[in-house]
């Protein structure tokens, strides 16, 4: 294991800053390296095209469409046949998810902001 002064002159040989000594204070800004850091996970994670929520259903290439909640981590699944038959085809994956997850939601509180699934949409 190397001494701290070590990793000073090792990290001053590489042109950059050695790293602080003191642990960060929860009132400290966050890095910038956190925030990119964070961006690029959710980039990675992030939907593919395939699945979008804006398109309507006559534009979904998959045969089963899927939906999970972001709350009760619940997921529901339809062919893409009996959604057309049951929404139209112009209607918008995102509707077609809310009303999904809506008609069989099994966290009901009473309150309106409370109440409901958070579709969360993935790769069918």
């Amino acid at each position: 294991m190397r001494t701290p002064k070590q990793m000073e002159r090792l990290a001053a040989s590489m042109g950059k800053k050695a790293a602080r000594e003191h642990s960060p204070d929860p009132k400290d800004d966050m890095p910038d390296e956190y925030w990119r850091a964070l961006l690029d996970a959710h980039d990675r994670t992030a939907p593919s095209g395939n699945s979008s929520p804006g398109r309507c259903l006559c534009e979904m290439p998959q045969h089963v469409l899927r939906v999970s909640c972001r709350r009760c981590e619940r997921i529901v699944e339809i062919q893409k046949v009996d959604a057309v038959r049951l929404y139209g085809e112009q209607a918008s994956w995102k509707e077609v998810a809310q009303r999904l997850l809506d008609n069989t939601c099994q966290n009901r509180t009473g309150r309106h902001e409370e109440d409901g699934c958070w579709p969360a949409f993935g790769p069918g």
